[in-house]
């Protein structure tokens, strides 16, 4: 089975658990486990946060009101993309577990606790960031897609 969808969302904290209902259902139907699902969503629900976050002013001092998320659900494997317009993610900043007492700066190193791969960078000739990661998908016995 195959299935993918893609969402042009406005930046915006009320575009955050839209995707993430999306996701949710469309694994459901599918009939995947519902533990990898939870894991996917609270991924996708952090990708999608900080492009709401930090994807908004581009280097040339322009503003983007948008980002997409991109979700594949191909044969074993489930593939999501988080891209903004913004200034994108500096190779220098190294990615680290955050202070026990910080509130911000958890939400990439707990994406990569919960996929199996993860690609943080650019796409060639566009500005911003795209997090990818990816997931090896468990179903459940009797999948809504295959009953209805």
């Amino acid at each position: 089975m195959s299935i993918w969808w893609s969402l042009h969302l406005r930046r915006e904290a009320a575009s955050v658990p839209l995707a993430r209902r999306l996701l949710i259902g469309t694994m459901e139907t599918a009939g995947v486990d519902p533990e990898v699902s939870y894991d996917l969503s609270v991924a996708l629900t952090e990708a999608c946060a900080n492009a709401v976050e930090h994807g908004g002013n581009t280097p040339y001092g322009g503003s983007s009101e948008a980002y997409r998320v991109t979700a594949y659900l191909d044969g074993e494997k489930c593939r999501i993309e988080v891209a903004d317009s913004g200034p994108g993610f500096s190779r220098a900043h190294e990615i680290r577990p955050a202070r026990a007492d910080a509130e911000h700066g958890r939400g990439l190193c707990l994406i990569r606790e919960l996929a199996d791969h993860v690609h943080i960078g650019a796409k060639p000739g566009r500005a911003g960031t795209v997090v990818s990661f990816d997931k090896i998908l468990k179903w459940t016995k009797d999948p809504s897609l295959l009953t209805a």
